[in-house]
């Protein structure tokens, strides 16, 4: 059934209407249905509401290929501004083709979603648009947006179903799909969604051990399994079933699967190098076959008897002999004529600006404007009489007008260029209008603000009272045209720099004479012209060649185009024009309003001038516009294209039709044979085609060639496309002040030559910066533009063409029309494609995101080539130009910048990086290790190489109290010997001494907690106590206490009274892993763990026997228990690890004792020392400097609880300064707490006496790689305090051995290495000078501790390797911990860790891994004992390690974190890992939300450029969220598993294609 014409007509002007934003979606609705309404019952008797509403949920879907006949296509109803009817059908025929493969949505929080209004904001509250799922979120949504709940996308993800947007509507609807699908689906479920927790109850705290499987199916090789993940565990009582985040990802997995990568071509691999993928050509792409092109003369340039000499000359003619003839009429915003200029007005006019600017304005008696100078035009559209006479007044002063927009804010865009180019042209004065300069932003002093980058300018407004009457004998020269500048025409580049063409007086004679011949232009002729005029096409028709043939010009403003569309049509047809100037943009936008206009007539018109006519969208408005006035008087052939460029001017333009030229051409070529420069014209029907008009003939006069675009300029082929050049005398001379650029631009740096390499002219050429090639009957056919061109992969791409394809799928729904950018950046040496474009306000998430993902495919299909970024921004954000438009380098900036702040963000890397360099194979024989099994080793040299091993100083030597094997013996014997010998003192927040510490007092609160142990809580000897303690003295004391008593002692950090749920399960967990059978404590703390609040979190009827220790008895002690061996456990020491997982470890009374010898002696320490120290005392060198060292060497400790720096920042270095410390122990987190908040202080600290050049060491505990950007910054902040550059170094210990290295208070300065970021992915250390490109800073961890031996070892074969090499660093000491102390006990799992023999050379020596590479260096320092030093450099945790690109490359997190922090301002901290082989980055932002969706392409750039890494989620989230262990490490297990849980309450995650 078809429908009445003029219903199908009122259909199509409701489209047009909805497409340009003149009405809403539902007013739309509404009258489409109510057209439609006495038509549809006839379909199958469905009710009509159903249908319209079945009409938009289908809309997404193309029809099915048999309809396509049947449906209408009505005449007038064509919209297409931007698009050829061929074009649109066959976008919405690759989008048929598509299996529509089901991409992830990105979740966002609702705070993000930039609304227009309420109603938009509660109609469509879909839980798809909230943050991730939150129990208890009420989703509603309108009829016409039925979003799936996630159980259902659950089941889609499983089944792997294309359900379109009409069909997954059903599930959301009573009745829609049984309830039981999902239970079918999850067995499914659980093999295809790996990453799926288990369903574990909620209420119960039951150790489940199938999860863990699934994490441990893609951890790295040599991660210790049996070490018991607690927060895992943790984590896994509260995971939803469905995890959203998980089935997004495994639907982002099914969008890899089939990854569109080239197969792997060669690749160049050097030893060191990995080098990109070398693009090379396709054998099969097409190649140009024609023979060469011949330069194209355009008819000769006609010789006219009375042609003027000047422009000039020919104003002072028709001023004078025809001076009532109208020159120009203005019209107000109503569409009214304001006034009108004739030409006597504007001679006399122009005279009287003249005489004022060369003879009235003066600076010290001297004139300010001498001929030749520069001024600025300052005019705004509306207003074309006074700049007009602006224009000529400075032309007959001799002055070089620059014309230039109306600045409107200080931050316009494009204004900073603005200013650059008059800075650069020496402008020193502004004419402007009265009205114009009442408008411009103000200063306070009243005059007009100094603009962003501006020169400090004059302004002079040009309006009658303020322009001086010149005397009569006064006559402004009038010369013949010269070689002089006449003005300068700004333009702006692809990179947004802005530039200045000069016109010659010549130039600007030659082209009128040009023009007026090729357009047949006539005395006294009417035209109407749409264009601004104070450039371009604007200016050469309506203002100078106008005068040179006395016409009258109706100027059409802007302003008034924008409130009536058709104001120039009706203009046409008042003043019966004979000429009309437009674009396209204005031909479309009469198509909106010609309804109200019954009795218009074109039928005066005998030319049309399209002046964008070379765009790829100019066809469809010029056949779309034909159409529709053919009726109204319209000719078709009096529609005349043209193609100009501002450096050449007008370059080609079709002929009116009275010249007999040969009729108008269009060609159909294949979109994929212009991508590499050829020709082919499509005849089948093809998909991917561009249809083109001709732009007419070559100006009369003029040589045009087409050249290559790079390299040498060889005339191309007749079937290649080319940049076209134009020798003619009417172009422009040169950019002003930018010689180089002007030699390769105006005069083709060489001229164009044959392929023989003969040179065609010996005239310069001027290149036109527009693509193309000569089609049949000399016809120019223009292709896209050089600024618009986007190289990918070797293939060209113009911007407009993208443009066109994006708009042909569906867009008036979604975004607007004409404020669309795309625009390529250059990652990982490639141009990639980004497109922006504005989201209507009532378009929903789900719909937008559908859009996006329809765009990407037609673009892929169409174009063949992959989009790496599409976003939307909301409405009215886009830069604009000054006329309407986009303001496409500004986007571009704002992009790259971080400051486009889009709404929707779909990052598509996986499909357009094609250019990965390949991973270097491990070759086998070369050997890694230079090392290998059967090479000699002799001494510590093998295979000719220095073996990686070093050692701390030999301690064989005893000294007074090493007799002493258990600590319990030490703290009695000091007790006795030096009673009242101060041990500990305890500072408050207020830095006042909250507590102090002999030797006697400490031994005789030891033997009260012992007695308490044995007498209340009958305790045995071996058995464990949990310590939970604050920081401070009573810790000290109950760790002797158990000591004294026999008992295990294990310090446990207290649960956080204000966040109990969080870290009370952490307590409990130590309590029972470490079976652990009482608890000693403090009163308050004993409180909280049976309160109602730790009832909620845990359940507080199994904590074991809890004791409190503030009221003790006073009783000696009979007998300290003395072990019967020193191998037996002293303590344990409880840890998480940055890969989250909890180890405790034992060390024994021998370990212990050894522990101390060592420190005592890299710090000297002795009784007569005091040492600060600002740590956590729960574990690792944290726990043996507070709780061990003092008690073992008798020195001095002052502690700071770390925690007392939140309220007081400054306490730790005032200890330091107060207590003359030499050496001084903090970690990593209080270091930043003072950089950041002591930063801006420091001359505060020194009034108040801080003075730190005491400090001979400060030592950060640490278990990870130094941070060196941290200690460099706390070193040159605190400088200014007397801290010395040398002091601060770094410690390094880890679980099988708490202290490895130490830098102590003697021996060679730490020193810096510099290493090859790549080289490091292969395990490969490569020295390289500071400031190489890839280079890693990498520090000296501290010396190696008296008694410790270390080798490098490699983690495979477990053989030594050499000097330099990266591998694992093995232990062997005295003080290594014994074991793992876990709940399974499974020892053989992790036997190796504390007791492993290399595979070969050194078999005996038993030795411990630490689980950290790094290597070891030869340095030309020397150490104490006079040897050369060795220097340790630890890379990082084995564990942490993330194997990527097919397990081939070890990447370190910490290296992609820095570059991710270094992106954007607002990146406030970062955190990677990786889940099923996707890189996830989550980064933490710290400004406003809107910011968030900004990021996302940031972090994949940096990513890309610097690792070659593709990331799979960025997930965004507030500060705070990354969580920190005590020691300020990060906790990346954790968080992994907080996101896969759904826990972060993420602002947005983006998934990359």
């Amino acid at each position: 059934m078809t429908l009445p014409a003029e219903v199908r007509e009122k259909l199509a002007e409701l489209e047009l209407e909805l497409s340009e934003g003149d009405i809403t979606q539902k007013g739309y609705e509404k009258k489409r249905g109510k057209l439609l309404a006495p038509y549809i019952p006839q379909i199958q008797g469905v009710d009509p509401s159903l249908q319209i509403e079945h009409r938009i949920q289908t809309s997404s879907q193309v029809a099915p290929p048999g309809s396509k006949q049947n449906k209408p296509r009505v005449a007038n109803s064509r919209d297409e501004r931007f698009r050829s009817d061929l074009h649109t059908e066959a976008v919405q025929a690759a989008l048929a083709k598509y299996t529509e493969r089901k991409m992830p949505m990105p979740s966002k929080r609702r705070s993000v979603l930039v609304q227009s209004s309420v109603e938009a904001y509660t109609s469509s509250a879909s839980e798809d648009e909230g943050s991730l799922r939150r129990q208890g979120r009420i989703a509603s949504s309108s009829p016409y947006q039925a979003h799936p709940s996630v159980e259902h996308w659950f089941n889609r993800v499983i089944q792997g179903s294309s359900t379109s947007s009409s069909a997954s509507s059903t599930s959301s609807h009573p009745g829609g799909r049984p309830h039981h699908a999902t239970n079918t689906t999850s067995a499914s479920a659980a093999t295809v969604l790996a990453d799926l927790m288990a369903q574990t109850q909620l209420g119960q705290y039951s150790l489940q051990l199938t999860p863990l499987h699934v994490f441990r199916s893609d951890l790295p090789s040599g991660f210790n399994h049996s070490v018991f993940r607690f927060i895992c565990l943790l984590k896994l009582r509260c995971v939803p079933v469905n995890s959203r985040v998980s089935s997004k990802i495994q639907q982002l997995l099914n969008t890899l699967k089939r990854p569109k990568r080239p197969p792997l071509r060669e690749f160049f691999v050097d030893d060191f190098e990995e080098l990109l993928d070398v693009q090379h050509p396709d054998p099969n792409q097409p190649k140009p076959e024609g023979g060469e092109m011949r330069p194209l003369n355009g008819e000769p340039l006609g010789v006219v008897t009375n042609w003027p000499p000047s422009l000039l000359a020919s104003l002072q003619r028709w001023g004078t002999t025809q001076p009532k003839s109208p020159c120009l009429t203005a019209l107000d915003n109503a569409g009214k004529p304001v006034y009108t200029l004739t030409y006597g007005k504007l001679w006399t006019r122009s005279q009287k600006l003249s005489y004022t600017l060369l003879n009235k304005l003066s600076t010290r008696n001297e004139p300010l404007l001498r001929p030749g100078d520069r001024v600025a035009l300052v005019f705004p559209n509306n207003d074309p009489v006074m700049f007009m006479v602006a224009f000529y007044g400075c032309l007959l002063a001799e002055l070089v007008p620059v014309p230039i927009e109306v600045p409107l804010t200080r931050k316009d865009a494009g204004s900073q260029q603005v200013g650059f180019l008059l800075g650069s042209c020496g402008v020193t004065l502004a004419l402007t209008t009265d009205a114009c300069q009442k408008g411009l932003p103000k200063a306070q002093t009243g005059e007009v603000v100094t603009f962003k980058g501006w020169p400090r300018l004059l302004w002079f407004v040009t309006d009658g009272k303020h322009v001086a009457k010149p005397p009569r004998d006064w006559h402004p020269p009038i010369r013949d045209a010269s070689n002089e500048i006449a003005y300068i025409e700004y333009k702006t580049s692809k990179e947004g720099s802005t530039m200045g063409i000069t016109v010659s007086h010549s130039a600007m004679l030659a082209h009128c004479h040009a023009l007026t011949q090729a357009c047949g232009y006539t005395e006294g002729e009417i035209i109407t012209n749409v264009l601004d005029f104070k450039r371009d096409a604007g200016l050469w028709h309506g203002v100078l060649t106008s005068v040179m043939n006395r016409m009258h010009v109706i100027s059409i403003p802007y302003s008034l185009m924008k409130v009536n569309p058709l104001s120039w049509i009706q203009k046409v047809h008042t003043y019966k024009a004979r000429v009309a100037v437009v674009k396209s943009r204005d031909m479309h936008w009469s198509l909106l309003a010609q309804r109200d206009q019954r009795d218009i007539s074109l039928s005066s018109l005998r030319m049309l001038i399209v002046a964008d006519g070379a765009n790829p969208w100019s066809i469809s408005s010029c056949d779309a516009f034909l159409n529709v006035f053919q009726a109204r008087g319209l000719r078709p052939e009096v529609i005349c294209p043209c193609a100009s460029s501002s450096e050449a001017m007008t370059v080609a333009i079709r002929r009116p039709p009275e010249m007999g030229v040969p009729p108008p051409g269009k060609a159909v070529l294949s979109m994929s044979g212009l991508s590499y420069g050829v020709i082919r014209v499509d005849t089948e029907e093809k998909l991917s085609v561009l249809t083109v008009q001709d732009v007419g003939q070559v100006m009369p006069g003029a040589l045009v060639c087409v050249i290559r675009v790079e390299g040498t300029p060889y005339l191309c082929r007749m079937d290649e496309v080319g940049e076209i050049c134009m020798s003619f005398s009417s172009t422009g001379i040169s950019y002003f002040g930018l010689p180089g650029m002007t030699k390769n631009v105006f005069e083709v740096s060489t001229i164009p030559v044959t392929s023989s390499g003969a040179p065609i002219s010996d005239r310069p050429f001027t290149r036109t910066s527009l693509l193309g090639f000569i089609g049949p009957d000399n016809l120019v056919f223009v292709v896209g533009k050089m600024d618009g061109l986007m190289v990918v992969s070797g293939r060209r791409h113009n911007a407009d063409d993208v443009v066109a394809t994006a708009l042909a799928v569906e867009p008036m729904k979604f975004v607007y029309r004409g404020r669309i950018a795309v625009f390529s950046v250059s990652v990982l040496h490639d141009e990639r494609i980004v497109v922006v474009a504005e989201q209507r306000p009532d378009a929903s998430e789900e719909d937008s995101f559908q859009w996006m993902s329809r765009v990407l495919q037609a673009i892929d299909s169409i174009h063949q080539v992959g989009v790496y970024c599409l976003a939307l921004v909301p409405a009215n954000t886009l830069p604009k130009a000054p006329l309407g438009g986009i303001h496409i380098s500004e986007t571009k900036q704002r992009f790259l910048e971080g400051a486009l702040h889009p709404c929707n963000v779909l990052m598509c890397p996986h499909t357009c990086v094609t250019n990965l360099p390949k991973p270097r194979q491990k070759q086998p024989g070369t050997g890694e290790s230079c090392v290998g099994p059967a090479s000699m080793i002799v001494g510590n040299l093998g295979a000719g190489k220095r073996i990686a091993q070093a050692c701390g100083r030999d301690v064989s030597q005893l000294e007074d109290n090493d007799q002493f094997l258990y600590m319990q013996d030490v703290l009695q014997w000091r007790a006795q010997a030096t009673p009242d010998h101060p041990l500990f003192l305890l500072l408050n927040a207020k830095g006042t001494v909250a507590n102090t510490a002999s030797c006697v007092q400490l031994h005789k609160r030891a033997e009260r907690v012992a007695i308490a142990l044995m007498e209340r809580g009958r305790l045995n000897a071996g058995d464990h106590v949990a310590l939970v303690y604050p920081p401070g003295i009573d810790l000290i004391a109950t760790f002797y206490g158990c000591l004294y008593a026999g008992c295990v002692p294990v310090t446990v950090r207290p649960p956080h009274p204000q966040n109990l749920t969080t870290t009370l399960p952490t307590v409990k967990m130590i309590v029972e892993v470490s079976k652990s059978v009482c608890i000693l404590t403090t009163q308050a703390i004993m409180k909280l763990l049976k309160s109602k609040e730790a009832a909620a979190a845990v359940d507080i009827k199994t904590w074991p026997l809890i004791l409190d220790t503030d009221d003790l008895p006073r009783k000696r002690i009979p007998q300290i228990y003395k072990p019967p061996t020193p191998e037996m456990l002293a303590y344990l020491d409880f840890s998480v690890s940055t890969t989250g997982i909890l180890a405790g470890v034992k060390m024994s009374h021998a370990a212990t004792s050894a522990l101390c010898r060592s420190i005592k002696l890299q710090c000297e320490l002795y009784p007569s020392r005091q040492i600060a120290i600002c740590l956590d005392p729960y574990c690792g060198l944290g726990f043996a400097l507070w709780c061990l060292c003092s008690v073992y060497s008798g020195h001095q400790s002052i502690l700071v609880p770390p925690l007392e720096l939140e309220t007081n920042p400054s306490l730790w270095l005032s200890a330091v300064s107060q207590f003359k410390v030499r050496v001084t122990f903090c970690s990593y987190s209080v270091m930043e707490m003072c950089t950041k908040g002591l930063g801006s202080q420091t001359e505060a600290l020194r009034l108040r006496n801080v003075n730190l050049s005491c400090v001979r060491t400060c030592m950060v505990v640490a278990e990870e790689r130094p941070r060196i950007t941290l200690t460099q910054s706390f070193s040159k902040i605190f400088k200014d305090l007397g801290l010395s550059s040398r002091a601060v170094s770094t410690t390094f210990g880890c679980r099988v051995n708490v202290a490895i290295c130490l830098q102590g208070t003697h021996g060679p300065d730490p020193t810096t290495v510099y290493l090859d970021m790549r080289a490091l992915r292969h395990d490969r250390v490569r020295l390289v000078e500071r400031g190489s490109p890839h280079s890693l800073p990498l520090m000296e961890s501290g010396k190696i501790l008296p008694g410790v031996k270390v080798i490098i070892a490699n983690t495979e074969t477990k053989g030594p390797l050499g000097d330099s090499h990266l591998g694992e660093i093995w232990v062997s000491s005295p003080h290594n911990a014994t074991g793992y102390y876990t709940v399974y006990g499974e020892e053989a799992l992790h036997a190796d860790h504390f007791s492993t023999r290399l595979s070969f050379g050194d078999t005996q020596t038993v030795w411990a891994r630490t689980g950290y590479l790094g290597f070891l260096r030869r340095t030309e320092l020397t150490d104490a004992s006079g040897e050369r030093h060795d220097a340790l450099y630890v890379v990082g945790s084995l564990d942490e390690t993330l194997e990527l690109r097919g397990m081939r490359m070890r990447y370190h997190p910490i290296d992609i974190e820095t570059s991710v922090i270094r992106s954007h301002k607002s990146i406030a901290e970062c955190a990677v890992f990786t889940w099923t082989n996707l890189l996830v980055v989550v980064v933490e932002l710290e400004g406003s939300e809107q910011e968030a969706l900004d990021l996302v392409a940031l972090v994949t750039n940096v990513v890309l450029e610097e690792h070659y890494l593709i990331v799979g989620v960025v997930v965004v989230v507030d500060p705070g969220v990354i969580p920190i262990n005590s020691r300020g490490e990060k906790q990346r297990m954790h968080l992994r598993d907080g996101f896969l849980a759904d826990q972060l309450d993420p602002i947005y995650v983006a998934y990359n294609m």
